[in-house]
């Protein structure tokens, strides 16, 4: 099935979003939302959230940058020549903060649990860079609604914040994943400690592990630290993930 462009009414306003299902197969399917890395949507978002929809799933990708009006797909070879990019980058991930990502993460429970092709009222979430963050966010805020709940190269997970992710975790139900990169500042080894103390203090089934050699960015093909052994690796513990959380949900 092609990609199905929809709207969701959110607090904040119409975010756009892309659904994708399994090619060639009927519903309905477990739902998993698929959350972007800080470059927005652009093509290779769609196609992570093909190929993960053809391992059985309902994914739905949201536009997490709503709320900045429309912008044309960034072409990341390109983008990251300019010099002022950090810049420009850093003003779409901070249109979003705690409660922000709390009230969309609502607007998507809703709008999948009154889908008929939803198999599932318990759901999967995961995402990349600043998803990641968004994920762990969204599973903290909604225990009772996330089976499992997966963070790849996710920045910011564990920090001095008052909103940092690590501070809301010891409701979660479901599993979570944590994959960290190598020498990565937005996560390092020292959150890594502090996220994993606070799951383990809140009983939380969860692992969290680095992928040796891979970089911050790992799993997504169109930037230039992608690593093509480390995204496998990826996608082949996501959808065990899935499968394993997704036997037991109602």
């Amino acid at each position: 099935m092609p990609r199905l462009a929809v709207t969701i009414k959110a607090r904040d306003g119409n975010c756009p979003a892309s659904i994708f299902t399994p090619d060639g197969t009927a519903g309905p399917w477990p739902a998993v939302i698929f959350l972007m890395d800080g470059f927005g949507i652009r093509p290779v978002m769609w196609e992570m959230g093909q190929r993960l929809a053809d391992g059985g799933y309902l994914v739905l990708l949201p536009d997490l940058y709503y709320r900045m009006g429309s912008y044309p797909p960034i072409v990341t070879s390109e983008f990251l020549k300019d010099p002022n990019f950090r810049e420009k980058l850093t003003k779409f991930v901070s249109s979003l903060d705690r409660d922000r990502k709390i009230s969309d993460a609502g607007a998507f429970i809703e709008f999948l649990s009154t889908r008929a092709d939803v198999k599932s009222k318990r759901f999967g979430i995961t995402g990349y860079c600043m998803g990641g963050n968004f994920a762990l966010t969204a599973a903290g805020a909604y225990p009772e609604r996330f089976a499992v709940a997966a963070s790849f190269h996710g920045g910011g997970l564990a920090t001095d914040k008052p909103d940092s992710p690590h501070l809301f975790v010891k409701n979660i139900t479901g599993r979570v994943y944590v994959a960290g990169a190598v020498e990565d500042s937005s996560f390092t080894e020292e959150q890594k400690s502090r996220l994993e103390k606070a799951l383990t203090d809140g009983g939380v089934k969860h692992l969290i592990e680095t992928y040796p050699g891979a970089r911050h960015g790992f799993a997504v093909p169109d930037l230039p630290v992608f690593n093509a052994a480390a995204a496998e690796q990826h996608w082949t513990v996501l959808f065990e993930l899935l499968r394993e959380s997704f036997a037991g949900a109602q």
